[in-house]
């Protein structure tokens, strides 16, 4: 990726950048950075870790009224089956064969807020089986963790894998929520 200005972002990019920068805090006698500006060398884990108080400040924290949790489900069967025989659309798919997880986490995030803001209610995600060697791969591992966390909570209504004409255990079925 090496070293980018902020004038050389794609608009993905961009989004996906606002986003991280909006839910992020800055270090106790660190300046808070502008949307505007990224981070350089920045790393998916460094992203998603800096999100995760300690255990010291978990305890030390005052009692606050807990936010609403949104939860995702697995599609129920009458649902996941119209899918599956083309009875309900798929109104949009992403591959994300050969990518990093970086690259993957961002153009997954970016497709599904898109999807998202067009009002499409069903996606397929295709992440792939894996290595001919037998071993699981890490997309699609990684993927359905993904869609636990906080930017895709708020997008993703549930999912499930999808049947096998759609790419069996190497694929998903996304519902997005309703948008208001």
């Amino acid at each position: 990726m090496g070293n980018r200005n902020a004038r050389d972002l794609s608009d993905e990019d961009r989004v996906l950048w606002n986003l991280v920068a909006r839910s992020t805090k800055p270090l106790k006698g660190r300046a808070e950075v502008s949307a505007g500006e990224p981070p350089q060398n920045l790393t998916m884990d460094e992203v998603l870790s800096s999100g995760i108080p300690s255990e010291k400040a978990i305890a030390t924290a005052p009692d606050k009224p807990k936010p609403r949790q949104v939860v995702t489900h697995s599609f129920d069967a009458p649902t996941r089956d119209k899918l599956a025989k083309g009875r309900l659309p798929i109104e949009g798919r992403v591959d994300l064969h050969g990518m990093t997880q970086d690259q993957a986490y961002s153009l997954l995030l970016s497709f599904l807020s898109r999807a998202y803001a067009g009002g499409i209610r069903y996606v397929l995600v295709i992440t792939g089986k894996g290595s001919s060697s037998g071993g699981e791969g890490v997309l699609r591992r990684a993927v359905p963790a993904w869609l636990k966390t906080a930017p895709f909570r708020t997008l993703v209504s549930s999912h499930d894998h999808a049947a096998r004409n759609h790419g069996g255990s190497g694929a998903l079925y996304i519902r997005l929520r309703r948008h208001k």
